[in-house]
């Protein structure tokens, strides 16, 4: 058997040192969320309960984790549906050059070098301009796709560049129209590519903080909720939301994992 070289131990220690770093305060919060009613914010743990996880679900002293997570997951869906339609159509758009394409593809992606607080500063100063009230499903969701649709745009504009054209002209071949073109061929092909879009934009707009800082209007998202009670709420239900809401993400990221199994294997 082959003596092991004394650096791999060292890149060994190194990686685990890497990994502890980068979860390490994770399994902090779990751990503390995971208290009975008399828990504190530090440790040791004062007792081992599942107290403070229901009491994400009641309402806070200042503010209610239910309904911001209600209107995240809401705004979320709805950035993940119009990403999807703009990226597919402006995707198969740029199939084909036209003039100024190479303008309006920096354009579109130029949203992702400037700062969030100054596309959030904008939107918020248009809004205000135009006598708009802001909220987090006007200017927050435009907000949030200024972050999300250059992002799927790009995906899907990768995806397409590596589509054989082969098979719409074959359909079309065979009497399909372009509708039914894609529908029946384009759709099925891209459709995996569309799941992982979806999870992307989903995750990216259920995190935005910076870009919907100054547009949510008066009702806050969850990230909004959050950073507010740092000042205000000082027990566990803050970790124990922690947990949750990384389930509910590994949850996402699992069913989408699946779908995305499923359909490669049709």
């Amino acid at each position: 058997m082959a003596k092991r070289s004394p650096a791999l131990y060292g890149l060994a220690a190194f990686f685990g040192l890497f990994v502890l770093f980068l979860y390490g305060p994770m399994l902090a919060i779990f751990t503390l969320s995971l208290q009975g009613p008399d828990g504190a914010l530090t440790f040791p743990l004062r007792s081992f309960g599942f107290y403070w996880l229901g009491q994400v679900f009641q309402e806070q002293q200042v503010g209610s984790f239910v309904e911001s997570f209600q209107r995240s997951f809401g705004l979320g869906i709805l950035v993940v549906a119009i990403a999807i339609i703009v990226s597919v159509m402006a995707s198969m758009a740029f199939r084909t050059r036209f003039r100024g394409s190479v303008a309006l593809f920096y354009l579109t992606i130029s949203s992702l070098v400037v700062p969030g607080v100054l596309i959030s500063l904008g939107i918020g100063i248009t809004f205000q301009v135009l006598q708009i009230q802001t909220n987090w499903f006007s200017s927050g969701l435009g907000a949030h796709l200024t972050w999300t649709v250059p992002f799927a745009f790009l995906i899907m504009l990768g995806v397409f560049n590596r589509f054989n054209p082969f098979y719409e002209e074959a359909a079309r071949d065979l009497g399909a129209n372009d509708v039914k073109t894609f529908k029946e061929v384009v759709l099925p092909l891209i459709f995996p590519s569309l799941v992982g879009v979806g999870l992307l934009s989903f995750t990216l707009s259920y995190d935005e903080f910076i870009r919907t800082s100054l547009v949510s209007g008066q009702k806050n998202t969850l990230p909004l909720e959050i950073f507010g009670m740092t000042t205000n709420v000082t027990s566990p239900a803050l970790y124990a939301l922690g947990t949750l809401t990384t389930l509910f993400s590994v949850t996402m990221i699992a069913a989408g994992f699946g779908a995305f199994k499923l359909l490669s294997r049709d």
